[in-house]
């Protein structure tokens, strides 16, 4: 059962997050983005793409998410290869995705926003890497696990942020809202909620104005400094 719908209107194609990836299905959670990033990149008709989540939830962590060491033999591996799969997706799709973030983004759903090639959030979701959080945040499930900041944390955040920003956000479990993330040219735009839709619709039309060859080839051009760091810090960008 998939946790994602896919809508696809005039050129866009909108996936969304249903729920809460849960523990049960932990592992299916982290492959199936990259599943849908796959397929949409060789549908013609489809040249822009928005990521979101369902009502007032991006994504976060469920609230029974077992302490690491006490996954199903099997598991880890599973959600590791499941990672690779999802990010490998997002550096190699030419078509532009919007990161519409509708509420909290925590953990893995973290690195789903900056995987993105544009973020627009409500001004009030909150965004966090809980890995090294050591119960100190109260966003979405237990924040004590102290392990390497992982799901792609690790590579993709300080691209986005200072280093000294990047530590505190990664290290230190730091809760960012969209506001703060904007204020900080860090995201494109922070928004209300009720100015949400307007504004990413704005800039999906905006991108399907452009030439799609053109922005193609642009996207490879910038995405290789991404696909370079990714490369370099494999070892750590998977860890979970």
């Amino acid at each position: 059962m998939n946790r994602f719908d896919v809508e696809r209107q005039g050129g866009l194609a909108t996936i969304t997050l249903l729920a809460r990836h849960n523990h049960r299905g932990k592992s299916a959670s982290h492959w199936e983005v990259g599943l849908a990033l796959a397929q949409l990149r060789f549908e013609k008709d489809v040249r822009v793409i928005v990521l979101t989540g369902q009502d007032d939830v991006f994504l976060v962590p469920p609230d029974n998410s077992p302490h690491p060491g006490r996954h199903l033999p099997g598991r880890d591996f599973d959600a590791i290869q499941g990672l690779q799969q999802t990010l490998d997706a997002f550096l190699q799709i030419e078509k532009p995705v919007i990161c519409k973030v509708n509420g909290n983004a925590i953990g893995w759903g973290s690195s789903l926003v900056f995987a993105c090639d544009f973020i627009v959030a409500r001004e009030d979701a909150v965004i966090c890497d809980h890995h090294l959080a050591m119960g100190e945040t109260v966003q979405g499930g237990p924040t004590d696990f102290g392990v390497v900041c992982g799901d792609g944390g690790t590579g993709l955040v300080p691209l986005h942020m200072s280093p000294c920003i990047a530590k505190e956000y990664l290290w230190l479990g730091r809760e960012m809202t969209g506001r703060d993330l904007a204020d900080a040219c860090i995201i494109n735009a922070a928004v209300p909620k009720a100015e949400l839709d307007k504004k990413v619709d704005s800039m999906a039309q905006a991108l399907l104005r452009r030439s799609p060859h053109a922005l193609a080839m642009s996207k490879r051009a910038v995405n290789h400094h991404y696909t370079d760091a990714f490369k370099q810090d494999a070892r750590f960008v998977l860890r979970i």
